[in-house]
């Protein structure tokens, strides 16, 4: 169903999931533009996993496999500012480190994430041209493609989770790495222990005429973005939606409207997102979470953003895609400088 909002909103020329008519506003199915976090086209290939012996000789074929280098979240990418790509090496080119299996696209071309043993490398392997340098996903996400955006997010997932996941939970034994890095076995007590998620809603909260933006207290002034927050044990996503925005800023909400979802690694979130509908305005902050929270029409919120009173989220976020669909239409600028709409 459409999320409708109260009469009095101002008509203006909109992308086509937003519509406004007669005042009355309608966000129909999906969100305004890609999800770009949430792209990816090859194979994750679980079942090459499960081969020890098929994986290293997948590994010593430098024709036909591919590797991308990521340390502390961060791979070698070419970035001209237009466009990007992954410096993808041979394994012969690749540094000694933790090995994980990414998968094979169509050509059958298998994809592997290095972690170089002795982190960044000073120098970027393999003869790469000039303008390649370590890049992570939020400023180069939104440049990369399909595949390469779904290869690094992957990559990124799995080195945050190897690094901070080393020891048996029950004994304390360090683990070892197996199934093409998608699984850590202790070799104590023979448990299993696979990449971990935590799922966090994300909800643009809006009355119809305006939308709720808010700045945490460790952001400069001006960068605000929408709410989120982790859902607890025992509870459901709508359940979530609503705890979290009373929390923290007091405001009641109800019909949570799911919008979509994509990976966040930083270092283990998915991040589902939401409409929700206020069903109060009056804002009590907790100032431990929220230092600023302001209500915004959307001419208003234009105009903020126009002249850089107030800061969007990055492209590659999906708060950006909440806030752009309730808008209707691209924004200009972001936190990290962008002043066009993309």
């Amino acid at each position: 169903m459409p999320v409708r909002g109260a009469r009095g909103g101002t008509p203006r020329e909109t992308a086509s999931r937003t519509v406004v008519e007669d005042g009355l506003v309608e966000v129909t199915e999906g969100l305004v533009g890609p999800l770009l976090l949430a792209r990816g086209t090859i194979d994750r290939s679980a079942a090459l996993r499960q081969h020890p012996e098929r994986l290293e000789k997948v590994w010593a074929d430098d024709e036909r496999t591919r590797v991308v280098l990521v340390a502390d979240g961060r791979a070698p990418i070419g970035n001209d500012g237009e466009s990007a790509e992954l410096v993808l090496l041979r394994p012969s080119q690749a540094p000694a480190g933790d090995r994980y299996l990414l998968g094979v696209d169509e050509q059958g071309v298998t994809y592997f994430a290095v972690r170089p043993a002795d982190g960044v490398p000073g120098e970027i392997p393999g003869g790469v041209p000039d303008r390649a340098r370590w890049e992570g996903l939020r400023r180069a996400g939104s440049l990369l493609g399909d595949r390469d955006a779904g290869l690094l997010v992957n990559a990124v997932a799995l080195e945050a989770w190897h690094s901070t996941h080393q020891h048996c939970p029950r004994c304390g034994a360090r683990t070892e790495m197996t199934a093409g890095g998608h699984m850590r076995v202790c070799p104590q007590d023979g448990s299993q222990h696979f990449p971990r998620v935590d799922p966090a809603v994300i909800m643009l909260v809006h009355d119809g005429d305006r939308c709720l933006l808010a700045r945490g207290p460790q952001w400069p002034q001006g960068r605000f973005s929408v709410l989120a927050g982790f859902v607890e044990p025992g509870e459901s996503l709508e359940q979530a939606v609503i705890r979290e925005v009373a929390e923290e800023v007091g405001v009641s909400v109800t019909a949570p409207r799911y919008l979509g979802s994509q990976p966040w690694p930083f270092p283990r979130s998915l991040m589902l997102g939401f409409f929700a509908r206020a069903t109060s305005t009056e804002l009590r902050l907790d100032p431990a979470e929220i230092a600023e929270a302001r209500w915004l029409s959307r001419a208003e919120l234009r105009e903020a953003v126009e002249g850089e009173e107030l800061m969007l989220p990055g492209q590659v976020s999906i708060a950006r895609r909440l806030i752009e669909t309730w808008y209707g239409g691209p924004l200009p600028g972001d936190w990290f400088g962008t002043t066009r709409p993309e």
